[in-house]
């Protein structure tokens, strides 16, 4: 994988896993692209990370007008919109969609907009490549473990979005679609450690599910580097999981907490949520294999089968959150690690990732 003068388009890029991507991209580990693309319906996203990084806390002129030379580009437009995807992907060589309606109980009381931007945008994305013959080679698609034995919204569109790129690989076949699916990232955008901290701060109860649900813990970074692999070694229509510890939430709570005199209060599953999260289903787990720090899921489709011979290292069930749960200890020693303890800070001192 080398992204060396490289023109790459990262759809949804403002999000919490976006900049992590467009930052990793950027420091160049893997060549340098000619220019990094971030595409998203938010100017004030859009404007805070131009800032954040520039390293500005004051916008200027030079900040807000010379968008178009720079490195990294922002571009106003939306994946449900057709014309706005056939002009974001001139001359474009990778795509990384992330963009996406992924909190589950929006999802639940707006279906009809998780379609739009996780279903739609996929097809504009497909149909954009297919009928104007860009220059795109590759497309990795950020897809979830809620798109894994699907019960909530949010993973049937996002189920569906994997089907759409995958098929896709049939019909463009000078583009290489492919996936990856990994669950909650840690400290991300919406996910329970920022909200833990929120609660911990006030002094007053955290919230947990119920004790016994568990989650995968993955960093940012993991999550960049499950992208990165796919884009280095999954073959047309493969999807790339990554192998990942997993505790439960309850213990998450108790490791955030320490000493602190704060209570833990069960209030129940949402809905549509899951209490373990599954990565690899029990239909799919004999069509895995692993590779390195990930598994390979691949396509169903005769098309890309074709040459595939089967390396004997399939799963034999599903892949599962509850497979292999960490210790309370363990739990601490990780987050520790990843920097995701706080200490009694006053909230101005926190960094951003964890407000």
């Amino acid at each position: 994988m080398n992204f060396e003068n490289k023109a790459i388009l990262v759809t949804g890029g403002t999000g919490s896993m976006g900049q992590t991507l467009v930052r990793r991209l950027l420091q160049g580990e893997h060549g340098l692209p000619s220019r990094v693309v971030v595409m998203s319906r938010d100017e004030g996203k859009q404007h805070d990370m131009r800032l954040a990084f520039l390293r500005r806390a004051v916008a200027t002129d030079e900040i807000i007008y010379r968008n178009h030379p720079e490195r990294l580009q922002f571009r106003i437009g939306d994946v449900r919109a057709y014309e706005d995807v056939c002009a974001a992907l001139r001359d474009i060589d990778i795509v990384i969609n992330a963009a996406a309606l992924k909190q589950v109980p929006t999802c639940e009381y707006f279906p009809d907009q998780a379609i739009l931007t996780n279903c739609l945008g996929a097809v504009n994305i497909v149909r954009a490549i297919q009928d104007n013959r860009t220059s795109v080679k590759d497309v990795v698609a950020i897809s979830t473990d809620k798109a894994c034995k699907p019960v909530n919204v949010m993973g049937m569109t996002k189920a569906l979005q994997e089907r759409i790129f995958i098929s896709a690989n049939t019909a463009c076949p000078d583009t290489r679609f492919v996936g990856v699916r990994y669950g909650n990232v840690l400290a991300s955008r919406g996910s329970v450690i920022p909200l833990f901290h929120d609660q911990i701060r006030s002094r007053g109860t955290v919230t947990v599910t119920v004790p016994e649900m568990t989650r995968f813990l993955l960093s940012l970074d993991q999550a960049v580097d499950t992208v990165f692999a796919a884009l280095d070694g999954a073959a047309p229509g493969e999807i790339y999981v990554p192998r990942a510890p997993a505790a439960t939430v309850v213990n998450i709570a108790r490791a955030l907490i320490g000493d602190r005199p704060v209570e833990i209060e069960t209030i129940g599953i949402r809905p549509g949520e899951k209490l373990h999260e599954i990565m690899v289903s029990d239909e799919e787990a004999p069509n895995c294999e692993e590779r390195g720090n990930f598994y390979a899921i691949r396509p169903l489709l005769p098309e890309l089968s074709i040459g595939h011979t089967a390396s004997g290292n399939s799963l034999d069930k599903e892949y599962s959150s509850s497979d292999h749960v960490l210790s309370l200890d363990e739990t601490a020693a990780l987050l520790k690690r990843h920097r995701l303890m706080i200490e009694d800070v006053a909230t101005e001192d926190v960094p951003e990732l964890l407000r």
